[in-house]
């Protein structure tokens, strides 16, 4: 196990810095100028001012030196100095990784067991009423917008029927956490739902195919209940496609927040990460993306390591 680790690491870091070259590379062809948003409407800045503000932020320097000053002053723990808020990125984006922490892991967990529960039954119960909804609501999830579904959700709650707040993480008045668990029920719902959909499917064809293995077969002839044979050997069997999946989703809980915090105004990474993309703020969208690219080389070397959990026959050595 700590063999495949080491390896995994090593693989890991010359992984991220490839990334992250790209991602440096493919900032520089953003349109605009980043000194733009010193600019005022009414305000004419001279050729002798800009280049002073290019010289401050180190942008006049050739691409190859701004990209290594940029990675060494990254892993000494300096994501460099925001554009538009002139502080530190990390002092700007630690605030907002709480938030959307707090409602990825929760539309995570609530996507998970949905489609664990509903997936296993509906593989069970293949070809039944059961299963027909099931796969029909799955389908239907996919092809859900999430801008499209989160407005037709204030439309009929907040709006209509005034019964769950329209947007933010709290009231103006506060009111603790039963006050952010009112706040969290549309976003959450929204950005659970899509991938809810797709872990379904993926969990019903993964328990299809156990189903049909011959350790199930022992497991039934040997006299076990139809539960047992179920929950111990075909779910823990199937996890293995699912675990895959959660691997590969935790970027998409940051990056598809994006648009879920956008909707309902949550004081997100997302929302921040929107508003820096759109005011050339390239440090905090260096940091962001990099933070997203680790979380899914993270994802997956987590993945691998589960396997071996749920699957004994998986040897590391």
């Amino acid at each position: 196990m700590l063999g495949f680790i080491i390896r995994r690491t090593l693989v890991l870091i010359p992984t991220l810095l490839v990334t992250t070259m790209i991602i440096f590379g493919m900032m520089q062809l953003m349109p605009g100028d980043p000194t733009d948003i010193f600019i005022s409407p009414n305000v004419t800045m001279t050729e002798q001012e800009r280049q002073n503000l290019l010289e401050r932020y180190g942008l006049d320097e050739p691409l190859h030196i701004q990209y290594v000053t940029w990675l060494t002053n990254f892993f000494q723990g300096d994501m460099g100095r925001s554009f538009n808020y002139g502080q530190p990125v990390w002092e700007v984006i630690k605030v907002r990784i709480g938030p959307t922490a707090l409602l990825a892991g929760t539309s995570l967990l609530l996507a998970l067991v949905v489609s664990i529960v509903f997936g296993t039954i509906s593989a069970v119960r293949q070809y039944t009423m059961l299963d027909n909804v099931v796969t029909g609501a799955s389908f239907f999830g996919v092809s859900l917008p999430d801008f499209w579904f989160g407005l037709i959700l204030i439309f009929i709650f907040p709006v209509s029927f005034g019964v769950l707040p329209s947007g933010n993480m709290t009231s103006v008045e506060g009111g603790g956490v039963v006050d952010v668990l009112r706040h969290m029920i549309l976003p959450v719902i929204v950005l659970s739902t899509a991938q809810t959909a797709i872990l379904t499917r993926y969990m019903r064809s993964s328990v299809l195919e156990v189903l049909h293995e011959e350790f199930v077969s022992s497991a039934r002839a040997k006299g076990l209940s139809e539960w047992v044979v179920i929950v111990k050997h075909v779910m823990r069997n199937s996890m293995m496609t699912i675990v895959t999946i959660i691997g590969l989703s935790l970027p998409f809980f940051v990056s598809g927040s994006l648009i879920v915090e956008q909707v309902f105004s949550w004081p997100g990474l997302g929302q921040f990460f929107w508003r820096s993309v759109t005011q050339r703020d390239y440090p905090v969208i260096m940091a962001v993306l990099t933070m997203t690219s680790f979380l899914t080389l993270l994802g997956n070397f987590l993945a691998d390591l589960a396997y071996g959990f749920l699957d004994p026959r998986i040897q590391y050595d």
